[in-house]
């Protein structure tokens, strides 16, 4: 018989006798008749024997774990980071007592939490934790709690040769799939488009900007309104333009409530220390020289990536190619992806991972322009940057109605005014961007879309008015 089994027969004992004793004083006070003390000790005495032998038969949980113990204790390194979980199993032998050593070896917080309530405490990078499991009986799940960490592979599982337990969904777990998207209703009274124009590159070769995690509610879709992660408080964030030689000096700031970072794909320079993900209330200064011209995509550098660019961190930096003739307008679209759910959510990011968004966006917005075409005048010329920022899918940018004269990708010229040919889309792969340049030869609708029309019916649309 275990300790815990022998303690619960003594205290029963105690309680049979108290009970035979409150007996005797009713009979002997002339009470109504009872049944004998004898008669009573000798009924509650074989109760007590029955619960005791089922006690010591392993009749509760906690007297079969005490059965089970060996006495052994395992004591295993767990290492957190790159979205991992490494070992991602452990595997003991049921009884067997467990100790994880718990060190965080990445460059942003993480903790280990249990289903059975053990947990570390946030892990900042480079600390480690002593987490005691106990004895472990049954299956064991664990998980990172920081957002979106669990849902992104952040998990474990400890297993034994015994009985094993359904073990509870991680924290961060989301619900079911959001209805789809009605992108024919009307957009909400207050809601305001993002301003596509793009205005001329700034004098001056240093250009400084602020730019500050901001994590916001907005209207993403017509009449659907959700929690986004920001630069700026806009999706997608403040878009730099200059020259080839100018330099940026970025004030990053998280505002946020987790880690965030920043990288531009228009420097070029070591990532280590510009590119490290820094804590809520922190800053850095990142300083690139464009050597390069083109339409480069920037976006939140904290892993899991997909995560923060699909929840809405990208932006845009045009360094304009030398010799860039003017023209009569000039419009940026950036091209993402939409993703219901409460941001780091497990159905939201599987989701992501499926590469399977709930819409497509110009912008930030799905269908947003349909709302609030984009205006020229016949005649003018009009100068379309695009860049793709994914996370999971590019784009062919076509104008229905309208040919391209003027086509520029990557960093190279394509087809200038005055060529014998013409083009008909932008193509661009993820993270690329460029531009193409119309003539619109007469008044009227012109819709725009992502020529992919699983994207344009999905959102990755809108419409140029053109006027006399």
């Amino acid at each position: 018989m275990s300790a815990d089994t022998l303690l619960w027969t003594l205290l029963l004992a105690a309680v049979v006798a108290a009970a035979a004793v409150t007996v005797t004083v009713l009979y002997r006070r002339g009470g109504d008749p009872l049944p004998s003390p004898g008669a009573v000790g000798t009924a509650l005495g074989a109760a007590l024997t029955a619960l005791a032998l089922g006690a010591a038969g392993g009749g509760t949980a906690l007297d079969q774990a005490a059965a089970q113990d060996t006495g052994a204790t395992r004591t295993v390194e767990v290492v957190l980071g790159d979205m991992a979980i490494s070992p991602a199993t452990v595997a003991v032998d049921a009884g067997d007592t467990l100790v994880l050593q718990v060190r965080n070896d990445d460059d942003q917080a993480h903790d280990l939490v249990l289903d059975t309530g053990a947990r570390t405490p946030r892990l900042e990078p480079g600390q480690s934790a002593t987490l005691r499991v106990g004895t472990v009986t049954a299956a064991v799940e664990g998980w990172c709690t920081v957002m979106g960490h669990g849902a992104a592979g952040m998990r474990m599982r400890i297993d034994t040769a015994g009985p094993t337990a359904d073990a509870p969904a991680p924290a961060d777990a989301g619900g079911a799939p959001p209805a789809p998207l009605n992108l024919s209703g009307e957009m909400s009274g207050d809601w305001r488009p993002r301003d596509a124009a793009l205005p001329p590159a700034p004098g001056g070769t240093e250009h400084e900007v602020e730019i500050r995690v901001a994590e916001t509610e907005m209207e993403v879709a017509p009449g659907v309104r959700q929690n986004v992660w920001t630069f700026n408080g806009d999706v997608p964030g403040p878009v730099l333009r200059g020259r080839v030689g100018d330099v940026f000096t970025v004030t990053f700031v998280n505002d946020g409530t987790t880690g965030h970072g920043i990288d531009f794909h228009a420097g070029s320079l070591a990532p280590d220390e510009p590119m490290r993900t820094i804590q809520p209330g922190e800053r850095l200064t990142y300083r690139f020289r464009a050597e390069k011209a083109g339409a480069w995509l920037y976006h939140c550098s904290t892993a899991p990536m997909s995560q923060h660019i699909g929840n809405g961190m990208y932006g845009a930096v045009v360094v304009d190619p030398p010799g860039l003739e003017p023209v009569d307008r000039e419009y940026l679209l950036v091209q993402g992806e939409l993703y219901l759910g409460e941001p780091g959510s497990a159905e939201q990011v599987a989701r992501m991972r499926a590469g399977e968004p709930d819409a497509w966006v110009f912008n930030g917005v799905a269908a947003g322009y349909d709302h609030a075409p984009l205006t020229a005048k016949a005649g003018e010329r009009v100068r379309i940057w695009v860049v793709a920022a994914g996370p999971t899918s590019g784009t062919s940018f076509h104008v229905v109605g309208a040919q391209f004269d003027a086509v520029y990708k990557e960093g190279a010229h394509l087809l200038r005014p005055g060529d014998d040919g013409g083009a008909q889309s932008l193509d661009l792969a993820v993270a690329q961007g460029g531009f193409v340049e119309t003539v619109f030869p007469e008044a009227g609708s012109y819709p725009f879309v992502d020529h992919d029309m699983r994207h344009a019916e999905n959102g990755a649309r809108g419409f140029f008015e053109i006027t006399e």
